[in-house]
Parts: C-alpha cells; structure tokens; sequence
C-alpha cells in the first residue's frame, strides 16, 4: 500500500487494516518516498554481510590512515596545538 502523511493522519484505520493484511506500506511526503512500514510478523530482510558492503574498506588505501592510534590522536587534539 502507498500512503501519504496526510493519509497515516485522516485514513489511520486503513492503514492498520494493510499491516493486518500482512502488506507493507511505503510513506511518501511532497511525492517523495521517506520511508516503509513493516508488518510486525513480516520475515526479516536480507542484507548482505558487512564485508560485502561497499563502505567498508574504501580508507584502505589512505597513507595518513596507516597508524589508527596516531590519526586518531591527532584529530582528538583539537585546535589548542595550531597556537
């Protein structure tokens, strides 16, 4: 089921009765898409695993980055140092 903001306010009832029916509704403001509500008993969603996501790994090849301790301690530093 598609509804508006505007719907979960005036229509509520109809979109409860759509979760019962065990179907998902996707939340859309000023026609665009913000979000999806699922049916409590829905199965769980596949996700692929973290390694396979495309984030991880991507500061891999940064020099500054090699040393985590150091670079950490260096942003942690604050802008006392520049002085």
């Amino acid at each position: 089921m598609k509804a508006t903001v505007l719907d979960l306010r005036r229509r509520m009832r109809e979109v409860l009765d759509a979760l019962e029916r065990k179907e998902s509704v996707t939340i859309s403001h000023r026609g665009k898409v913000k979000g999806v509500i699922y049916p409590k008993d829905a199965p769980p969603r596949k996700y692929a695993s973290l390694a396979e996501h495309p984030a991880v790994g991507m500061w891999k090849d940064r020099e500054d980055m090699k040393d985590v301790e150091q670079y950490v301690r260096q942003i942690r530093r604050g802008r006392g140092h520049a002085l």
